[in-house]
Formats: structure tokens, sequence, C-alpha cells
């Protein structure tokens, strides 16, 4: 009997100072949590140009004191008005630096000082193990700097064949993942980020046990030791049938479903479709420019578009680059230069 009891003090004991250690931990990583809030604009579909504005939220993490914020790409890929509130209420605008749709990450730097930063460690993903136990902060249907606690699940690899990205790695996990959530750190029990939240897999459009993240060390690659140039529209590849149904000769392009303002695709002379329109079970918005090419790197394969991507990805600041679209019927080409 006493051994029991001695069992269950035990037990509780343990518990306890589990539970304070993640207190603890919260307590030190959470003032390099930041709340993103963003402005989008989509047409309302009537073949007009008229667009509406809303508003949406997700998460980010402050890696340095110069600004840099880790996120994910769908958070601020469209976004006409990025803002960047802090744990201390400052706020600060934002523009994307760069951005990977494929891993679904992004860079975005604050425009000015901040007051008091105070910038995450970066972990080691490769030495993050399933069955770790992990911590994601988040503001999950606007509940601000929420806290879940959860495992690693599974870890997965995706080895990429055209891309110049040798693999894909993300985590699975168990922590609880809403909308919110998009863009949030995963820490280990270190304090160190090892992931970004990236999604959930849900039938319910809420949380049902299964979220993903982007591994930190693939964050690394991408995005931090080389470039992804941002442009800042949403897209959908036409290819076969579509192709032709689009007057598409050399058998693929992209189409341009939206700009968001403001960015290098808005100056650059892009324009996005007008009308929504649902083929093949999705909806798409038709209207807009379809990209042929840039430079000499066609769209006309779905392998040879993802050359081109890799393409624009190696072009560095000063570059200047020639964009070929088909607007109206009519070849044209459009001319930026990487800032």
């Amino acid at each position: 009997m006493k051994k029991i009891i001695f069992i269950l003090i035990a037990s509780i004991s343990i518990s306890t100072i589990k539970s304070q250690d993640i207190s603890k931990l919260f307590e030190q990583v959470d003032n390099s949590v930041v709340t993103i809030q963003i402005v989008e604009s989509k047409t309302i579909g009537e073949g007009k140009n008229d667009k509406v504005s809303y508003g949406a939220l997700g998460t980010g993490v402050l890696i340095n004191e110069n600004g840099t914020i880790l996120t994910a790409a769908h958070v601020v890929n469209n976004a006409d008005i990025i803002m960047v509130v802090f744990k201390d209420g400052q706020t600060l605008k934002a523009k994307v630096e760069s951005l990977s749709k494929k891993a679904d990450i992004a860079v975005i730097k604050t425009q000015g000082i901040i007051k008091n930063p105070q910038p995450a460690k970066m972990g080691n993903s490769d030495e993050t193990n399933i069955g770790d136990k992990i911590i994601i902060i988040g503001n999950p249907m606007g509940l601000y700097h929420s806290l879940s606690v959860g495992y690693i699940s599974r870890k997965e690899t995706f080895e990429q064949s055209t891309s110049a990205l040798k693999s894909m790695e993300i985590f699975q996990t168990d922590a609880a993942i809403n909308t919110g959530n998009s863009g949030g750190p995963m820490f280990n029990l270190n304090g160190e980020v090892v992931g970004i939240v990236s999604s959930i897999l849900s039938r319910s459009g809420g949380f049902e046990g299964i979220g993903f993240v982007a591994t930190i060390n693939i964050i690394k690659e991408l995005l931090l030791d080389n470039t992804n140039n941002w442009i800042g529209v949403d897209a959908y590849y036409l290819q076969d049938k579509m192709a032709f149904a689009f007057n598409i000769a050399q058998g693929g392009g992209v189409l341009i479903e939206n700009v968001a303002k403001d960015s290098p695709a808005y100056y650059m002379g892009l324009k996005g479709g007008n009308i929504i329109s649902t083929i093949n079970d999705k909806q798409i918005v038709i209207g807009g420019d379809i990209v042929l090419a840039i430079d000499n790197y066609k769209f006309d394969t779905p392998e040879n578009t993802e050359k081109a991507v890799n393409y624009l990805n190696t072009l560095k600041k000063g570059t200047n680059y020639t964009v070929k679209i088909l607007r109206a019927g009519e070849e044209m080409d459009l001319k930026w230069i990487i800032k």
C-alpha cells in the first residue's frame, strides 16, 4: 500500500515538474512570437476589375534583431498590407523578402526599428526525432499567443527530381493547430525553433489531430542560405486540353489569377483575372495574363516550369529579366529588375 502511495506521489510530482518546465519554456520564448495581420484583395468574379478587401490573421517568429521573421507562405503571399504585432503591442509594417509556395514558408522583414527585439534561437531539425515533445505558439481562431503541446508524430522526406532543392522535409505533429496558427513556430524543449507551422489535415476544417510543420533545416536551405524571389501572384498551371482551350500554342503556361498590390508582379504590370469559373471541379479565376516564359525558360511543361522558377530564384538583386506573356490573344514582353 505504501509503495502504491509512493508511486502516486512520485507521478504527481513528475507531472507538476513537467508542467512547470513547459510554463517556464513558454515564458522564455513567447516574446519572439508575433501576430501577423494582413489585408488581401480578391476579385468579385463578375468580369469587372472591382476587388473586395478583407483581413486575415497568421503567426510568425522573430529570428534576428533586424526584423527578420519566419512565417507561412500562404499567410503573406497575396497580402496588399502586412502588419506585425509584437507581444508588447508595438506594430510595424513588413514586406516579403523571400518565399517558397512549394514548402509553404516565407521570410518577411519589418520596416522600422523594433523597440525591444527578442529573437528566437534556431535549432537543428535533423536532431529532432519521432516522439520528441514540442510546443507550438500561435493565434488559433484569434486567440493570441495560445500554447499547444504535443509530440513529433512523423518525419517525412520527399525527394525532388526536378527541383534545385534536393528534398522536402516536414514534421507531423499531434499538437493542436487551427486557423491563425499558420506560420507559428514549433519549439523543442531547449527553446529552439525546429519548424514553422504549415497546415492541418482535416475533413471538418478544424483540428483533427494531424498537423504539418516545415522543418527549420529546409527553411534555412531554401530561404536563409539561398534566395527564393517573391513575385506576389496566385497562379494556376494550364496544360494539355486546358492549354488548347486558352489558345496557348506552346502547350503550357501559367495563368495569373491574382496579383498582390505593391508586389513585383504589380509593378511589372502583370494582370490578374476577373471571372471566377469552375473547371475540372476546381474553382479558378480566368481573364488574367498567361505567363509563357521567363527569359529563355519556357513554361511549356511542368518540368520546364519548375526549371524556370528555379532559374528565377538564382537571380540576384540588380538583375534584369523578361517575362513573356499572353494577354487577350497577343504575346508581349514585360521587363523587370530584381530589387
